[in-house]
């Protein structure tokens, strides 16, 4: 009986640390997959001139329209927008493009003439506005 008793217990723990171990194989494997995207995100900062939060929301909405990025923050007072993106999908100047289309100066690109007109009064800038301020 002890040895039933004792063969049942060694069982039991082996049957117990296989199972840990294979749920600690799969939450390495997240891991990997999840650094793996990290790496491929780029995340990049450049001037771009504008007024006011509807500035921000128009600039914010231009550049997460574009595909590949993540995330955009424009940056209201230091006239500079942080943007997050995977460098496979997209690139800097696809970025700069969308924003300048949406009628903003950036620091690689004069606004679209055009999209600049249609802004609403309080977001039409000074062209000669410093951008890329540090707070």
């Amino acid at each position: 009986m002890k040895k039933l008793i004792f063969s049942v217990s060694v069982i039991a723990v082996i049957v117990f640390t296989s199972c840990k171990n294979e749920e600690k194989k799969d939450v390495e494997s997240i891991v990997k997959t999840e650094g793996v995207n990290e790496i491929a995100m780029t995340n990049l900062s450049f001037g771009v001139r504008g007024n006011c939060e509807m500035c921000k929301s128009t600039i914010e909405k231009a550049v997460n329209n574009v595909e590949g990025v993540s995330k955009a923050v424009w940056d209201v007072d230091a006239k500079r927008v942080d943007v997050s993106f995977d460098d496979s999908k997209t690139n800097e100047m696809a970025i700069h493009n969308a924003i300048a289309g949406s009628g903003y100066d950036t620091e690689k690109m004069s606004a679209n003439p055009e999209a600049y007109n249609e802004l609403p009064s309080c977001c039409q800038y000074d062209h000669e506005m410093a951008m890329n301020q540090t707070k």
